[in-house]
């Protein structure tokens, strides 16, 4: 008999979100009235070219900026107006980051790295669930090394292991290939699929690699600031062949918005 799948529900939601920086003639665009929801479980990868708005719709929907007009929820919660002291405590609670910058800190240990959010928020780390994430990373025989004496992509596994450790309901991750070798990548993002597939993690992903992307569940598609395209179950080819028509993409969407 078959078991039907159970049924996911959002994560992270966008709705009728404006975002513009400057004034007047110089006023720049970069999110126009774009809604959109990421599912609970899944892996999506944003892409677009420069200036599309990608990095500004992670930022809004993790709340390390503000809308101008819509609104952003993370689970129950809704984001938008939130005063700093409470959306500190939802980015700490609720929200795991990784950057194309490792952000580690220099005088801490590789454990101490991964544990410093918890510590921070004074919560207690789970030892079975850090222990599953650094197994998972291959970081056993890394704890007690410093930045400094770990290679960049064990550096970038280290935030990885940072940003689950808190079992976040959501991941944002900001280009967290671009500053590493090819086979360094792959590691990183074999481990973000892992997370999802194995521990039930979220993952919002901005990315300019249709390599990485492919390792998704989903493609958002900006550009101009407006979502062009959502496509499921990328492989690097269709990721490639699509941006090869942006411009007709845009056309599109602008001609739908006229």
């Amino acid at each position: 008999m078959s078991t039907a799948s159970p049924v996911k529900t959002t994560a992270v939601a966008a709705q009728g979100v404006w975002k513009a920086y400057g004034q007047g003639e110089a006023q720049v665009v970069a999110l126009r009235d774009v809604s959109v929801e990421f599912a609970s479980g899944a892996f999506t990868a944003i892409m677009g070219p420069s200036g599309s708005g990608k990095s500004t719709l992670m930022h809004c929907l993790a709340g390390l900026d503000t809308t101008d007009r819509g609104t952003v929820g993370i689970g129950d919660t809704t984001i938008t107006g939130l005063g700093d002291k409470a959306l500190t405590k939802l980015r700490r609670d609720k929200i795991g980051f990784i950057f194309q910058q490792f952000n580690l800190l220099p005088t801490l240990t590789a454990e101490e790295n991964i544990t410093l959010p918890l510590a921070i928020a004074g919560a207690k780390a789970d030892p079975d669930w850090i222990k599953r994430i650094i197994h998972t990373l291959d970081l056993t025989d890394r704890l007690s090394h410093k930045p400094t004496e770990l290679s960049g992509g064990q550096q970038q596994r280290v935030a990885c292991a940072r940003a689950l450790a808190s079992r976040p309901e959501v991941v944002f991750a900001d280009e967290p290939t671009g500053n590493l070798d090819t086979r360094s990548g792959a590691e990183v993002l074999n481990f973000l699929r892992t997370s999802v597939d194995d521990f039930g993690q979220t993952i919002v992903m901005v990315t300019h690699d249709p390599n990485a992307a492919a390792y998704a569940d989903r493609v958002v598609f900006l550009a101009d600031g407006q979502i062009v395209e959502d496509m499921a179950d990328p492989t690097a080819d269709k990721v490639i062949d699509k941006m090869k028509h942006f411009e007709e993409l845009v056309a599109a969407a602008q001609g739908e918005n006229a």
